[in-house]
């Protein structure tokens, strides 16, 4: 086991998400989602961190409670941290939750979150921006989910996935898309999902769903990790910017 599952009653008891890692100095800082299961509600998550000096062999927790948690205005489900250094600070793109929903009297709530930001001086104590920092595209129950941040053409340029708040998991029109914004100054973010330059594929494992999206840049080029129908079921897929 790289992180272990957190004690009795602990931000991350029930479960861990993948992590997302960023290499600072001599250490590689690896931020997690911990889950903890819930009575009305299905489930509730933080964010933890785990650090590597072995170059990524073994990673020991900082703690048992997470760096990033429920606050005044984010009540619940922060997860799917994404963390970068830019001239020496650190930021960090998640999500919160800001409602529970029951659409049917027949389901179980759903869960509706957004997308938001915070700075650190040092990757462990951090400042939340306090608002929701992508605009809306479907209504305000829209969902987002996994921001990645690379700059590159001298802006910084996000993907995230979003989706409607209910019947995500069975109906096509409902599911995961690419998003995409772009910024000039890590504040002021400029949604265009049409500049996201992809979409599902006609037919076969990724034709229903995209989500989960990573971009990342190696030898020279940009390259886009993501999942496919049924939240990655039948795999993930690599994509590759192109020229244009």
């Amino acid at each position: 086991t790289v992180i272990p599952l957190g004690s009795l009653g602990a931000f991350d008891e029930h479960g861990i998400f993948p992590i997302n890692v960023v290499r600072d100095k001599n250490r590689i800082l690896a931020y997690t989602t911990g889950w903890n299961r819930k009575v009305s509600v299905s489930v509730d998550t933080a964010i933890g961190l785990a650090i590597s000096n072995d170059n990524g062999l073994t990673f020991d927790k900082v703690g048992t409670g997470p760096v990033l948690s429920a606050s005044l205005h984010e009540p619940f489900l922060i997860a799917d941290a994404f963390v970068s250094i830019f001239s020496g600070t650190y930021h960090m793109w998640y999500i919160y939750g800001t409602r529970w929903k029951k659409y049917a009297s027949e389901h179980a709530p759903d869960r509706v979150y957004k997308i938001g930001h915070a700075t650190s001086d040092d990757g462990i104590s951090w400042q939340k921006e306090g608002r929701q920092i992508i605009n809306d595209k479907l209504n305000s129950d829209e969902c987002q989910a996994l921001p990645t941040v690379l700059y590159f053409d001298n802006r910084y340029q996000m993907l995230f996935c979003y989706r409607r708040p209910f019947g995500f998991r069975t109906k096509k029109e409902n599911a995961y898309r690419i998003g995409y914004a772009f910024s000039d100054d890590l504040i002021n973010w400029t949604r265009d999902d049409a500049a996201a330059g992809i979409d599902i594929s006609k037919d076969g494992w990724d034709s229903d769903m995209l989500c989960y999206p990573h971009v990342f840049q190696c030898d020279g080029k940009i390259y886009l990790l993501y999942n496919g129908n049924e939240f990655g079921r039948f795999g993930f897929g690599l994509a590759v910017l192109e020229e244009i």
